[in-house]
């Protein structure tokens, strides 16, 4: 080759570097934003499955909360029915404590069961809020991931139309293969040193 096709050669290399270059800056912070979303909307999906098994677990306390107080109900009955068939004041006494006991449990599971739907109805905002952000996030990065994707195959094209030019008409063997001058040539424009290293 002489040192003319040489220097079309590299010529071209540094307009298809050029052509990268503002592809780059175009991708810009895109492949970190996408990840950063990813991250976003994995570490949401923990806090909405963690909330889901806390409401679980409040709904379970409600439940057992409410087969104690139906528990607490029939020994209420059964005690106020033993007191009708008493024989002294002492036992009289037993069973007025023992229901007394019951009355007591039956308002601690009341108080429990408020508690807890309180929680429920405090947890079921904040999930749905956290639905309503993941999706909006979902919606965000697959837009992202769109915008990402469409600059990748820009980038591709470039790199493949730049290397079927240059694999045209047998020029595979040339002093200034495709792969090699990218490596070899630093600067951006064809300075003395850059035709020193081709020379």
């Amino acid at each position: 080759l002489t040192v003319e096709e040489k220097l079309q050669q590299l010529w071209y290399l540094q307009q298809i570097d050029t052509k990268i270059d503002k592809i780059q800056i175009l991708k810009g912070e895109l492949p970190i934003e996408v990840k950063d979303l990813e991250d976003e909307i994995e570490g949401l999906n923990t806090r909405l499955a963690n909330s889901e098994g806390e409401m679980a677990e409040l709904e379970e306390e409600i439940k057992n909360r409410k087969n104690a107080k139906a528990l607490a109900k029939e020994l209420i009955t059964r005690y106020e029915k033993q007191q009708d068939n008493v024989k002294n004041n002492r036992e009289y006494d037993a069973l007025s404590k023992e229901i007394e006991l019951q009355k007591l449990e039956m308002q601690l599971c009341d108080k429990r069961i408020g508690d807890a739907n309180a929680k429920i109805e405090g947890k079921q905002g904040v999930l749905d809020e956290t639905q309503k952000v993941i999706k909006e996030r979902e919606k965000h990065l697959k837009t992202k991931k769109k915008e990402l994707e469409k600059i990748i195959e820009e980038t591709e094209t470039v790199w493949s139309d730049g290397r079927r030019k240059h694999d045209k008409g047998g020029e595979r063997d040339c002093a200034v293969s495709y792969p090699i001058a990218k490596c070899i040539y630093a600067p951006k424009i064809v300075g003395p040193a850059t035709l020193f290293v081709l020379l």
